[in-house]
C-alpha cells in the first residue's frame, strides 16, 4: 500500500513483533536507527493521556546521508529517514516515508534526487520483506 507520503504495509503480528522486525529490516537495507519516539509514552508523560501504541523511528543509511549532505547541507532539515509503526486493531501498520516526495522540496537537485531513488527502493524492500 502507498500513501501520498510513503509506502506502508499492515501485519497481523504483534505490535511488539513487527517494531523488532521493522528495525531488523532496516538493518538489513543498510539504515540505523538514530532516534525512537514513543508516541503513546509522550503522550501519556506530557498530557495525561492514552494513545494506542506508535512508535516514529529515525532511520539512516550513513553513505546516502552522507553523499546527500556533501551535496547540499540543507538536506539535514529533512533527515532522517522517519518509519512508524503502530497498532490499528487487531493488525499492526508499518509506513516508511517516502524519500522522493520527502526530497522533492529540493526541486532539479540530481544529487538528492539519486539519492532519494536509492533511498526509496531500501524501504521499499524494507517493506517488501515485512509484508513476507
Amino acid at each position: 500500500m502507498t500513501t501520498e507520503l510513503g509506502i506502508s504495509a499492515r501485519l497481523r503480528v504483534p505490535y511488539a513483533d513487527a517494531l523488532a522486525k521493522t528495525v531488523d529490516a532496516l538493518k538489513a537495507e543498510g539504515f540505523g536507527v538514530l532516534t525512537e519516539i514513543d508516541v503513546r509514552t509522550t503522550f501519556r508523560q506530557k498530557l495525561d493521556v492514552d494513545f494506542r501504541p506508535y512508535m516514529i523511528l529515525g532511520a539512516c543509511n550513513p553513505p546516502l546521508a552522507h553523499k546527500a549532505l556533501s551535496a547540499n547541507l540543507d538536506v539535514g532539515l529533512l533527515l532522517p529517514c522517519n518509519v512508524t509503526v503502530y497498532q490499528d486493531g487487531d493488525e499492526t501498520v508499518v509506513t516508511a516515508v517516502d524519500p522522493a516526495v520527502m526530497l522533492s522540496v529540493m526541486g532539479d537537485d540530481p544529487a538528492a534526487a539519486e539519492v532519494a531513488t536509492d533511498a526509496k527502493a531500501r524501504l521499499q524492500r524494507v517493506i517488501a520483506h515485512l509484508k513476507g
